[in-house]
């Protein structure tokens, strides 16, 4: 595998229905024995071989810009903490294989405090790339929060002093005296982080910019498992060791999860399915346990 990336801004391929495009990927880029990894909301994922090597060939959801911000990050990162970037274009995306298991699956065999420890320093290399002047192409921190202020400014109308208004108050503080700006992987948790023969090395991010500490938020909603993320304890602990390694002050920590999970919530809340309604719960329910605790 070569250690180079080749980003392109704009398509150099035309989209197409799956099969075709496919074949047109192999083609172009040289790749071949193509086995389908998984469909997601995004994207199709297949494995592919690449010059003797594995490797990742993502195939976009037509209008898909999530994933555009992600392989600039990549590129940015490149490799430190993360896959790597091979090649992209407006369509498309080559990506390094880290083919070990999980990081979730740490935390399933007990080992929860040990993979809070990998992710921080996931995120100690992440950060610590060069920062470019312009980061244009990534989302500011800020405008990732819209929904959040959105349901907030409803709800102040409407005379309601929700838990929604409580964190934009909350997002709004941490705002006006951030610092440490760093380009954020966006979605560091236990699912997004996998063993390597390089190591553990992060994928799918989100390409956003803002706030060092902001990184450390979806560690402490996930993973998915309601005695780990819903104890008070585990909350708080984990922001410790997560504080201590990367020398952050924990109570910011703490302020962006709260913020963070009120707006997790109301990016569900125009959903009225019964699994949207868990995932506001759920979210909601993180929040209500840092509240106690913010300065």
């Amino acid at each position: 595998m070569h250690n180079g990336c080749t980003f392109c801004a704009s398509a150099i391929l035309a989209r197409m229905d799956d099969p075709h495009q496919l074949a047109t990927y192999l083609h172009a880029w040289n790749l071949a024995e193509p086995q389908l990894l998984d469909h997601t909301a995004t994207s199709s994922l297949y494995t592919v071989s690449h010059g003797g090597e594995t490797c990742v060939l993502k195939l976009l959801n037509a209008q898909e810009t999530d994933e555009q911000r992600g392989a600039l990050a990549l590129h940015l990162f490149q490799g430190n903490g993360a896959v790597r970037l091979l090649r992209a274009d407006a369509h498309a995306q080559l990506l390094e294989y880290a083919a070990g298991a999980e990081l979730v699956t740490l935390v399933e065999s007990g080992a929860d405090a040990e993979a809070t420890c990998i992710i921080a320093e996931v995120i100690t290399r992440l950060h610590a790339v060069p920062q470019p002047l312009a980061m244009s192409g990534l989302m500011p921190l800020d405008r990732w929060f819209a929904a959040l202020f959105r349901q907030a400014a409803t709800d102040k109308k409407a005379g309601i002093a929700s838990i929604y208004v409580r964190g934009a108050a909350r997002a709004t503080q941490l705002f006006a005296d951030s610092h440490e700006q760093r380009i954020l992987h966006g979605d560091i948790h236990h699912r997004n982080i996998r063993n390597s023969a390089r190591g553990w090395l992060a994928f799918d991010p989100k390409g956003l910019v803002g706030e060092r500490a902001y990184e450390c938020a979806n560690t402490l909603c996930n993973p998915v498992i309601p005695q780990l993320v819903h104890n008070e304890q585990r909350l708080l602990s984990t922001a410790t060791i997560l504080a201590d390694r990367l020398t952050l002050d924990r109570s910011r920590i703490l302020a962006w999860t709260y913020a963070y999970a009120c707006l997790n919530a109301s990016w569900w809340l125009a959903n009225d399915s019964v699994q949207a309604v868990k995932f506001v719960d759920w979210s909601l329910a993180i929040a209500q346990r840092i509240e106690p605790h913010l300065d």
